[in-house]
């Protein structure tokens, strides 16, 4: 059995051929039911009983080993390689740049028509890209579209292949992934090991396990009209939408880029991905990987296309032109809000429907009754420094109920002051931070920092940025803790999106809800204390999309539809929201009963033969529709019978 294999069509088609059989055995049988014979036919019964448990004998084998057997070969996982870049090797010697501040913080070189990579940790240069355009564009998606014509007729189960075959080869590879993923964006591997390979191995294993059944046709009750209720059924479809895109932000250049893949490969669709400028090194490596992988499983890798550009200007529009590109039937956008209204400017030409995630201003609320402030204290220091702080679901401010306020500020202070700045991409070195994506915002950092200690917060570590003796090019930023902040001041109320604790202090629950609700911001929060009826009912208080309750951000971990309100944006990915959203939602409805459909009376049908008897009928049909009374139904009823003609 184990050398059994059967592809999709040929599984179809055998489960067909059971149905048939049994169905025909049936037919010719005569039922029983409790020994009581409803239907006999015996000049049809050439059907022994034991003929027919034979037939269900080899139903059951079928459907019990054979089947499954031959689901399992088709997502059988494909293992692949690939050739390892100079710069994921460890211990890369590359050349530095001679000055960081000389290369713009787009990370643009001085030839506008190209990019210029560095590594933000070290200043270690990377390579250098042509920034594509218009005419690149119409290419990539061209080519994808190509290839997804063929690949939206795939199953379910080839696609998953190839999801496998994905999975493997990160769990066999993390090391490599990680090392690309902070070479171009400054991590450590540690950061890099949770918020790229972790995240992106749950999306896999996830879609893997449930997306089929999320992207089952969704039965519907159908109509509640009385008369159409027993023989109309509804359902809806979810069909690919054909070439998506997506404009991912530069914090996550790995998760990022393959979230929005696995998704579109497995909906059915092509997509032409744009990464940022700031990672276009270690983006062609990452989609070299997908496109692989596909190629390995034997699918057309054109199914899957990156471009990137430099930021518009007078001279150059690319990055519009593509969010404005006609073939492009969705787009995902994870980045700012100023730049968001380009993407959306451009977007609505084309009418191109677009999932907007933004930035947040995540709170994290510690109540009087929650008394463990130590193992809070890992979860704050986790979830407000890692990578940098640069993570649009980090946490943004620590809110403490007037109780556990002075004793959390007391361990903090404790714990910040120690974190150790570094790179160990190359050398296992223990450090907690790595590096920014570059030194662009080191000031207004500094600036908004110093506003908060003139409005009275106190700044108890860091607020500067700070020259690493190592790697004196790189980009890094004291881990910092401000603390008595409050609303009016432009630190609470602006995203930091950096190594930065910002403590506020709240008078009680309700306190602690006012001040989460009073940034412009909605992605994530979270709720720690004892009493869970008090968690939920500041989880149903907070203004967000996402909330964790005695956790930190693990609604984005169990594949929830991922989104904000607000200024975090608008839209869902993740979960089964985020692939039934890559979807044409086609409703679909029909006759359950083959022998009853819907016909035009005739006191309807062209040409009316009385205006009055047409009228009368409707207002019957609406009635006995309608209506709540059995007595009013009757009539209804018998009023249509004498207008039916």
């Amino acid at each position: 059995m184990s050398h059994i294999y059967l592809n999709s069509s040929m599984l179809q088609q055998l489960n067909h051929t059971v149905q048939e059989y049994v169905a025909d055995w049936m037919r010719s049988q005569p039922l029983h039911f409790n020994n009581t014979k409803l239907v006999s036919n015996p000049a049809t019964m050439k059907t022994s009983s034991t003929t027919f448990l034979v037939t269900l004998a080899v139903a059951y084998v079928l459907y019990r080993w054979i089947f499954p057997v031959a689901q399992r070969q088709t997502s059988k996982p494909v293992s692949f390689g690939l050739p390892l870049p100079e710069a994921a090797q460890k211990h890369w010697k590359g050349k530095r740049l001679h000055s960081i501040s000389g290369i713009p913080s787009n990370g643009s070189s001085d030839d506008s028509q190209r990019i210029q990579c560095h590594c933000p940790a070290t200043g270690q240069v990377l390579g250098s890209f042509p920034s594509m355009t218009e005419k690149d564009i119409d290419v990539l998606v061209s080519k994808a579209a190509h290839a997804q014509v063929k690949w939206r007729e795939t199953s379910f189960d080839e696609r998953i292949r190839v999801l496998v075959s994905l999975q493997d080869y990160i769990l066999e590879n993390q090391d490599l992934i990680a090392r690309v993923a902070c070479r171009d964006s400054g991590k450590t591997m540690l950061d890099a090991s949770m918020g790229e390979i972790l995240v992106t191995l749950e999306k896999l294993q996830w879609i893997i396990k449930h997306g089929k059944k999320a992207l089952q046709p969704s039965k519907r009750p159908g109509p509640t009209n009385f008369f159409m209720k027993w023989y109309k059924g509804a359902e809806v479809r979810y069909e690919p939408l054909g070439v998506i895109g997506a404009l991912v932000s530069w914090n996550y250049p790995f998760h990022n880029l393959l979230g929005p893949i696995i998704a579109a490969i497995f909906t059915g669709n092509a997509i032409v991905i744009k990464c940022s400028e700031q990672v276009v090194w270690s983006s062609e490596y990452f989609i070299t990987i997908c496109k692989k992988c596909l190629e390995s499983c034997g699918h057309d890798p054109d199914l899957v296309q990156l471009c990137y550009s430099n930021p518009p200007t007078a001279n150059d529009n690319t990055a519009n032109y593509y969010s404005s590109h006609p073939q492009l039937k969705h787009l995902t956008f994870i980045g700012s809000k100023p730049v968001a209204h380009h993407v959306l400017a451009a977007a609505s030409k084309s009418l191109t429907p677009v999932c907007v995630e933004l930035g947040g201003k995540d709170a994290l609320i510690c109540l009087d009754s929650f008394k463990d402030l130590n193992a809070l204290s890992s979860i704050i220091m986790r979830g407000t420094f890692q990578s940098s702080g640069q993570n649009c679901i980090g946490i943004e401010r620590v809110i403490v109920a007037a109780t556990n306020y002075d004793k959390m500020v007391s361990i903090l202070e404790k714990r910040v002051g120690k974190l150790r700045l570094g790179s160990d991409i190359d050398n296992l070195e223990d450090v907690d931070m790595g590096a920014m994506i570059s030194d662009n915002r080191f000031e207004q950092l500094e600036k908004m920092i110093e506003s908060a200690v003139k409005q009275g917060a106190r700044l108890l570590h860091g607020g500067a940025r700070y020259k690493h003796p190592n790697y004196p090019q790189g980009h890094y930023f004291q881990p910092t803790l401000l603390v008595d902040v409050t609303p009016e001041m432009d630190i609470a109320q602006n995203e930091v999106f950096g190594p930065v604790l910002s403590m506020m202090r709240g008078k009680d629950t309700d306190d602690c809800v006012r001040l989460a609700n009073s940034a412009p911001f909605g992605l994530g929060g979270s709720i720690f204390g004892s009493d869970y009826a008090e968690c939920n009912r500041v989880a149903n208080q907070l203004h967000s999309g996402n909330v964790a309750i005695n956790d930190f951000a693990t609604f984005y971990v169990c594949q929830l539809p991922f989104g904000g309100i607000n200024g975090s944006g608008y839209g869902k990915f993740g979960g089964e929201e985020g692939l039934t959203g890559l979807c044409n939602a086609k409703s679909v409805c029909y006759d359950k009963l083959p022998f009853i459909s819907t016909q035009i009376p005739k006191p309807l049908d062209y040409p009316i033969k009385s205006n009055r008897a047409a009228w009368a009928f409707v207002k019957s049909f609406n009635t006995g529709s309608y209506t709540r009374s059995a007595w009013v139904r009757i009539k209804s009823l018998i009023s249509l019978a004498k207008n039916a003609n």
